[in-house]
């Protein structure tokens, strides 16, 4: 089926445009783009006016439970959760039961993601066997199941001599690490940043050092090995300083960001002990907030992704000490960074589809999507006038547990094309 969105306004800085255009899709791939473009009959035809055309988003961390953990999400469910935030590409972690640390979990992800229809499932696979950071896992054999990365994530590797051998193995195979940077001997029984937060309620601290101790590890390792390194959810001031300086040295070193510890800190946790603030990493300091959106800006952080984290209600609906961490966010991401970014004249619309879009595909080594003649028909489109308050019936996930929840946000995707079939019309999943 063919589809012509009609005056979207452009925005693909790989393609240089910024510029209201029309836009055939036909099968799989885009047919044209220009002005005035004709419809070939039986052309579904959209009126984009007003609405914002960018290439498909792309998560490349989140956590979609299956196998192992169905009853809190599946493929079929993360995936629907996926295109309905506006994503057509999820990086999917390691951390299922079983472990994906061999190419049999690599394609079962695969054909799974395939036969749901939704968006593209790209798996990561763990560095060390069973996450226990003891032994190398089958990164070749998940390389040639289709691995786009490796990565501990819920664990930091705790050896640094075991790091350095997984990072030597992942770079014959130009693929990134994906450090979970966690000295667990400091966060130890952690579950709230360690400061006023942790001294103001009562509860063991997790320490920022905790986390910047093995940024600066996992950087000379880097350095030591060659390795590309992609530091996960990172949320401090100083860690990301540690980045700064390791770009400056020409180090092969991207980091990323959640939305979560862009725009919410400790000082939002207060005695309701709302467990969906319960992250890993914490929430940190308003001032770590602040530097890491100024990071975001000025190109030190790559990326901006969910570490969407689906639990059952009886996992959070308990006392903060036992809650399990983490929040879902696929479908709260793109409007928190139009809402507190890109409306207010913060951030352009071009930088965000650098950190939504083109850096996430090119530190994964995924193919590039443009809007441009013969590229695949990977593209959302955005309409920057919605608003509305956020509620457990707006999710598709098969979780709900959001830190968001009667926020009333601006900014959703209206259309997402995958290889040009349309899995979301008019902002509902097909």
């Amino acid at each position: 089926m063919a589809f012509l969105l009609k005056a979207a306004h452009v925005v693909d800085p790989a393609a240089q445009l910024d510029e209201v255009c029309d836009v055939l899709i036909e099968g799989t791939t885009i047919a044209e783009v220009g002005q005035n473009l004709s419809a070939p009959e039986g052309t579904q035809i959209i009126d984009a006016t007003g609405k914002y055309l960018v290439p498909g988003l792309v998560d490349m961390h989140v956590h979609f439970r299956d196998p192992g953990f169905e009853y809190k999400e599946t493929i079929e469910t993360g995936s629907r959760a996926a295109v309905h935030g506006g994503f057509t590409d999820v990086a999917t972690m390691p951390n299922t039961d079983p472990i994906t640390d061999s190419g049999a979990e690599i394609r079962y992800q695969i054909d799974r993601a395939r036969e749901a229809g939704y968006a593209h499932v790209r798996p990561l696979g763990s560095l060390t066997r069973g996450e226990k950071g003891e032994a190398l896992a089958e990164i070749g054999d998940m390389v040639m199941e289709g691995a786009c990365g490796f990565s501990d994530d819920g664990h930091g590797v705790q050896s640094a001599g075991m790091m350095r051998t997984c990072m030597e193995y992942v770079s014959q195979f130009d693929r990134v690490a994906i450090a979970h940077c966690e000295d667990e001997s400091l966060s130890s029984h952690g579950v709230i940043n360690e400061g006023l937060a942790s001294t103001r309620l009562g509860m063991f601290g997790w320490p920022a050092l905790g986390e910047e101790l093995e940024i600066y590890r996992d950087i000379e390792l880097c350095r030591l090995t060659g390795c590309p390194l992609h530091i996960a959810h990172i949320s401090t001031k100083k860690g990301l300083d540690l980045v700064r300086a390791a770009k400056a040295d020409g180090l092969p070193v991207t980091c990323e960001v959640t939305p979560h510890h862009l725009f919410l800190c400790e000082d939002d946790i207060t005695d309701a002990y709302n467990t969906n603030l319960k992250m890993n990493p914490p929430l940190r300091l308003a001032t770590d907030a602040a530097a890491l959106r100024e990071g975001l800006l000025d190109g030190s952080i790559d990326c901006v992704v969910t570490d969407h984290a689906p639990h059952a209600a009886h996992e959070k609906d308990c006392e903060w000490e036992i809650a399990f961490f983490g929040m879902i966010g696929l479908e709260t991401s793109l409007p928190l960074m139009l809402t507190n970014m890109v409306l207010p004249g913060k951030m352009s619309w071009s930088k965000l589809v650098e950190v939504m879009s083109i850096n996430p595909r090119q530190i994964l080594r995924l193919d590039p999507v443009s809007i441009a003649k013969g590229s695949v028909a990977d593209v959302t489109l955005i309409d920057p006038m919605q608003s509305r308050v956020i509620t457990k019936e707006y999710f598709e996930s098969k979780s709900k547990n959001s830190a968001f929840l009667g926020e009333e946000l601006t900014g959703f995707a209206c259309e997402v094309f995958v290889a040009g079939k349309h899995v979301v019309a008019n902002g509902n999943v097909a």
